[in-house]
């Protein structure tokens, strides 16, 4: 089949991304613009990312797996998925899903139908940061303290909600729950997105629900900030794994990526000459420092890699305190670093 054949069918099938995805990749998940999954092959898991609408960044269908640097169109999806071999069965397994009908992207509707803004847009992120409150004296702020995390001094990028709305899923009822959330900002402050954590009615820990993390917007390349970067930045996966070493690193400006295949993604800032990459032990995670080093070395930027002692820095903090967590951090920092971020122990 013709070159051109097949890149109109991908081009076709990335019109009905979602779709597509909840079909080939049914043990992802939708967040924000992007749909999350193991790989291409389905397995579950958060380290593939697939642009479900069409952006300046890219086409909708197009899709990358951070743990591996592999990327394609939704015609590798439908290849792995299905395990096909012969292009001949892609192409019609293809025009099949083409031909039936299937909502339009982002809204829930078939074609033609009446529809209503998306639930995940970054419109509907704004709106959201912007009914919350601000974190002290809240569930959120009790929910961090028994995380370790109890200096939140400077920080505005984190809310409370009180009745944030979850459910499982689009068929099931939503309740109200007390939510800890995080603002996502481009390079310029822009707010693009959200993440929330839903909590337990006590903040004693997350809500006992299926998936207590979720975000929502424009994401990729983004995060939730922590101080405005310079010449040096941290960045890492989650808000805990972030706010666990700059316990100890008060100055140095931070960036919580919302996943492992966010955090390979992230955008530099122009200025940037020292990128901080704080590993979680895990593979996706692994694969994630991999691709940010690779892409901070390609970009001149030096990528130095910040490892905790268990399986993330939070975990560190949480059985060992500040001070051990202090102690290990210091040695892996830039001498010049360590004197200009560190908080001088009491």
């Amino acid at each position: 089949m013709p070159r051109l054949d097949a890149s109109e069918l991908a081009r076709r099938l990335g019109l009905h991304a979602e779709a597509a995805c909840r079909h080939y990749l049914s043990n992802g998940r939708r967040e924000g613009n992007y749909w999350l999954v193991g790989d291409a092959r389905n397995l579950p898991g958060r380290s593939m990312y697939v642009r479900l609408r069409s952006s300046a960044k890219g086409p909708a269908g197009h899709w990358t797996d951070a743990a591996t640097g592999e990327h394609g169109d939704m015609l590798d999806i439908v290849r792995e998925s299905l395990g096909l071999i012969d292009f001949k069965d892609i192409a019609d397994e293809a025009r099949r899903f083409l031909n039936e009908p299937h909502p339009e992207p982002g809204t829930g509707t078939l074609a033609g139908e009446p529809g209503r803004r998306a639930a995940g847009s970054p419109e509907a992120a704004r709106r959201l940061v912007g009914m919350s409150r601000p974190i002290r004296g809240t569930l959120a702020q009790t929910y961090l303290r028994g995380r370790g995390i109890t200096d939140l001094s400077g920080i505005t990028s984190l809310w409370f909600h009180p009745r944030c709305y979850y459910r499982p899923d689009e068929r099931s009822p939503r309740k109200s729950l007390p939510a800890l959330i995080a603002a996502v900002t481009d390079l310029d402050g822009r707010l693009t997105g959200a993440h929330r954590t839903w909590l337990k009615a006590d903040g004693s820990g997350k809500a006992d629900v299926d998936t207590p993390r979720r975000a929502m917007g424009d994401l990729l390349g983004h995060g939730i900030r922590f101080g405005v970067a310079d010449d040096v930045l941290a960045a890492g996966e989650g808000i805990e794994t972030v706010l666990s070493p700059r316990m100890v690193l008060p100055g140095m400006p931070m960036i919580a990526a919302t996943s492992a295949a966010h955090l390979a993604a992230i955008l530099f800032p122009a200025t940037l000459r020292r990128l901080y990459v704080l590993r979680d032990r895990d593979q996706a995670g692994d694969g994630a420092r991999d691709r940010l080093v690779e892409r901070a070395t390609s970009a001149g930027i030096e990528a130095v890699v910040l490892s905790p002692r268990l399986e993330d820095f939070n975990e560190d903090l949480r059985l060992h305190g500040s001070e051990a967590l202090r102690a290990l951090i210091q040695p892996q920092l830039v001498h010049e670093d360590a004197t200009r971020f560190m908080a001088v122990a009491a």
